[in-house]
């Protein structure tokens, strides 16, 4: 009789997702999807665990994560000296080479620390000496575009260490030009992603954005459609470092092609609209949807104002959209509510659009993300839900509204 032992269980790490504020819940929802245990929200993200391969796949596959962090070290400090202690007794060598550039990032809350900076140098200290004394030399720092990067987080009693695992932010899907006709997109792709999972939008559903400038949201929802993970065109951190196990990530990456392969086969027809008044952004949008890996008909793009757009088709739908604070609702800062954006036309501008909607998409669901708490009002529709959801630094609500059969009062005879 033969013995044989069995393979020993893989380890599981800690891991850190941070995503916009407000799509907290939506990732949770996606990290347990992936397989994640012992997931927990926390402001500005998700704490989780798994073994190596959840944390490729979460930077493959989430579409609400701006980053995927893998915790390396955590601890009680007092002062400056017990955080460059405990950043050199981390087992760098383990994930970092001296032969890469190295970048530190710190953020705190309720840290006693006089500086945040010199806290920043002690850790970035701890590094370089751990790495030369295991290596006989020190890593060169890069802040613009390095090789690794590392994050600490202090709150009043603690530092805890990440190693980063996405490299360039995870909103950064790989098919967004460098410059689009509109300068840097106001909308981040991750943001987009949230929005369709916060109005509920399915692939079953039609789908419209008005406003959709270089085609952010419409993008993100084809992708969805088609299945294809949005990592599949990028690389990631975690690729240089030192554990990294190419075998685990090619599978990974063959079973998202694979599964992109069985949608695209299975589908049928989509019917995803975006439209704006700016050709040349319509024109970006066409590039961006090629350059996303997706057929022309994925979307259909029209240059056409919001008041002019209509349902295709006789199915309910859903409107998603990031009206733009500018010229095409005629937008104006608020001298008085700092901070604030109001029409400057609102009866004019964004009231027409409401009584438009209101008369061309009876049974549609519309979604509007807007930092205007006011604009209900404005548009002349009662919200059903409002979700506090910020963009970038700027607190705004994705307001859900549905179109309803206008009530016909009783003929009098």
């Amino acid at each position: 009789m033969t013995s044989s032992t069995a393979p020993s269980p893989k380890p599981e790490l800690s891991f850190f997702g941070i995503c916009p504020r407000g799509l907290e819940a939506a990732l949770v929802v996606e990290l347990e999807a992936l397989g994640a245990s012992s997931v927990k929200a926390a402001a500005g993200g998700v704490a989780f665990r798994g073994h190596q391969g959840i944390g490729y796949a979460a930077n493959l596959h989430s579409r609400i994560a701006s980053r995927v962090l893998r915790q390396v070290n955590h601890g009680r400090y007092r002062n400056d000296d017990d955080i460059y202690k405990i950043a050199m007794r981390t087992p760098w060598e383990q994930w970092l080479s001296h032969e890469l550039t190295l970048r530190v990032d710190l953020n705190a809350t309720r840290s006693p620390l006089r500086s945040l900076n010199f806290a920043t140098l002690r850790v970035k200290d701890g590094i370089c000496d751990r790495l030369r004394e295991q290596s006989g030399e020190r890593p060169s720092i890069n802040t613009e575009t390095p090789d690794t990067r590392v994050f600490a987080y202090l709150d009043d009693r603690f530092v805890t260490l990440y190693v980063d695992w996405s490299g360039p932010s995870l909103f950064k899907r790989g098919w967004r030009g460098e410059v689009d006709s509109k300068g840097a997109a106001p909308l981040k792709e991750n943001l987009a992603a949230g929005l369709l999972q916060l109005a509920g939008w399915s692939p079953s559903a039609d789908l419209i954005d008005p406003f959709c400038g270089s085609g952010t949201i419409v993008i993100e929802a084809a992708q969805m459609a088609a299945g294809i993970a949005p990592g599949m065109q990028r690389s990631f951190g975690f690729e240089r470092l030192r554990d990294f196990d190419q075998a685990v990530w090619q599978e990974l990456r063959l079973a998202a092609a694979r599964h992109a392969e069985s949608v695209r086969a299975s589908n049928t027809a989509i019917r995803i609209l975006g439209s704006d008044i700016d050709a040349q952004a319509i024109e970006q949008a066409h590039v961006n949807l090629q350059r996303a890996g997706l057929p022309s008909q994925a979307v259909r793009f029209e240059v056409k104002s919001a008041q002019q757009q209509r349902p295709a088709n006789q199915q309910l739908g859903m409107i998603v959209t990031n009206p733009p604070y500018g010229e095409r609702i005629e937008f104006q800062n608020d001298s008085r509510k700092t901070g604030r954006l109001i029409a400057a036309r609102p009866r004019a501008g964004v009231g027409s659009l409401g009584g438009h909607w209101k008369e061309a998409f009876v049974g549609w669901r519309i979604n509007v993300l807007s930092n205007d708490r006011d604009l209900p009002l404005q548009l002349g529709l009662k919200e059903r839900r409002k979700t506090p959801v910020f963009n970038g630094n700027l607190e705004c609500r994705l307001f859900s509204f549905e179109v309803f059969e206008p009530k016909v009062s009783p003929a009098i005879v």
